[in-house]
This record gives C-alpha cells, structure tokens and sequence, in this order.
C-alpha cells in the first residue's frame, strides 16, 4: 500500500471546520454535526480510522447531504480497504458536490480506489474526469498516465496468456489424437500378428500333411521291380523245372505203377 501511495499520492479529503459561533448561526443540529465531523476529523488523523466511521456516519445521519461528511466517510472507509463502499461514497458525493475542485478530488479518489484493485482501465477513466474538471492537476495526470501503462502492461499479458492456452489447448489435442493413433496401430499390428500366426500354422499343417501323404504314397509303392531274366537263365530254369517233373514221375511209376499226367503252367 506504501508503494501505491507514493505512485497516487495521497486522498484528498475535506476538514470541517465548524466553529460553535457558526453553530449558533445555524442553530443545534448544524452544532450537533459540526461537533461528531471533528470528533471524526481528530480520530481519522490519528489513523483510528475505525471510530472516525463512526462519528461521520453519525454526522450523516443528522444531515445526509453533508458533502464533508460524505467525503471524510469515504476516505476512511478507503483506508481500511473496504474501497467498493468508499467508492460508492465518493461517486454520490461527486453528484452532491457543485464546484468543480470538489468533483475532480472525488473522481480523483475514486481513481485510486480502482488503483488499489489494479483495475487500471477504470483508474485511468477516473483520472481523465478528474482532469476534465482540473486540468492542472499534477497527481491526476502523473496517476493516468502510470494506470495506462499498467493497462497496456496487462493487456499485453492478457494476450500472451491466451495465446499460451491456445498452444497448450492445441497441444493436448495432438497428444490426444497421437495416442489414438497409437491405439489403433497397436491393434492393428496385433490383428496382423494374429493372421500371420494363423498362415504360418495352416502352411505348417499343410506341409505335414503334405509330408504325410508322401510317406504313405512311398509305402504303398513297391519297394522295387524283379530283374528281367536273360533267355539262357529262363531256358536253364525250364529245363531245370523239366528235369525235377520227370524224376517226379519215375518216382511215380516205381510207387503206383501207373503214369501220372502233369499239366505244365506255361
């Protein structure tokens, strides 16, 4: 807040000064509110800025349209912080107020109510008022002039933020669609995997079978082909076979007596 001070200045605010001559000019109810926005006045400069509420809301409430009262009753709720409630004061006292000074201090506070929120747009908008009314005003224009640059500052920042929430919003998509994309390719590669397993087994069975086929067709053939007989061992062999049927057939005589006829097969 010191630091905000020094860049504002300080608020301005209206000392009442009411004497008991004038309370007796204007009878017992002007004495009875000059005596509490004293009484205000003494403990706002003691920073009891608390009990200084007290006296001029009690002031403002024997007389609503006090306008010193209204503008000390801002001021103090301004240094307690409570600045939406101060400005509310300073923006009705603005209205009330008839010369021009009085307006522009108003607005002139309700700038650094705004400036206390950084809310540097409506700063500079209060400042520029209270220049309409003084143009002299030294704070004024030394406060509009920092609460622009604090506007360009964080519109600058505004924008680099959003432009930061743009690339990572995009970035997440793309991871996003990235790991979508390496969903289906896994997929896919574990259908393929699937299928070339399958093609591998069936060719696998296939060349078993086919293995097996070979096996049983080389055990039903025959194991190999007689050797052809030259015509000397064929004549050799029938005459051998000759030979065995007439010794067969002496034999014959010798036991029965009687000729046996034997059919040759070729």
């Amino acid at each position: 807040m010191e630091l905000l001070h020094k860049i504002c200045g300080k608020i301005r605010w209206s000392h009442f000064l009411g004497t008991i001559l004038l309370s007796i000019t204007f009878g017992t109810s002007y004495a009875q509110t000059n005596l509490l926005l004293n009484q205000g006045n003494k403990f706002y400069e003691q920073n009891r800025f608390q009990e200084a509420t007290k006296e001029y809301s009690k002031a403002l409430a024997k007389d609503p349209t006090n306008t010193s009262g209204l503008f000390n009753l801002g001021n103090s709720l301004y240094q307690q912080k409570q600045y939406d409630s101060s400005r509310k004061i300073m923006e009705a006292t603005s209205k009330i107020l008839k010369d021009k000074n009085g307006q522009a201090a108003a607005n002139y506070n309700i700038g650094n109510s705004y400036m206390s929120q950084q809310k540097w747009e409506e700063a500079a908008n209060a400042y520029k008022q209270t220049l309409r009314k003084n143009p002299q005003d030294a704070d004024a224009k030394y406060n509009l002039s920092y609460a622009e640059q604090m506007l360009k500052k964080q519109q600058q920042q505004d924008k680099q933020n959003q432009k930061d929430k743009q690339n990572k919003d995009q970035k997440d998509q793309k991871d996003q669609k990235d790991k979508k994309d390496d969903k289906k390719d896994d997929k896919k590669d574990g259908k393929s995997d699937d299928k070339k397993d399958d093609k591998n087994k069936d060719q696998q069975d296939k060349g078993g079978q086919d293995d097996k086929d070979k096996k049983d067709n080389k055990d039903q053939q025959p194991q190999g082909k007689p050797s052809k007989l030259s015509e000397k061992e064929a004549e050799r062999l029938l005459n051998a076979l000759q030979q065995e049927e007439k010794k067969l057939q002496d034999k014959l005589k010798k036991e029965k007596g009687t000729p046996v006829k034997m059919q040759k097969d070729w």
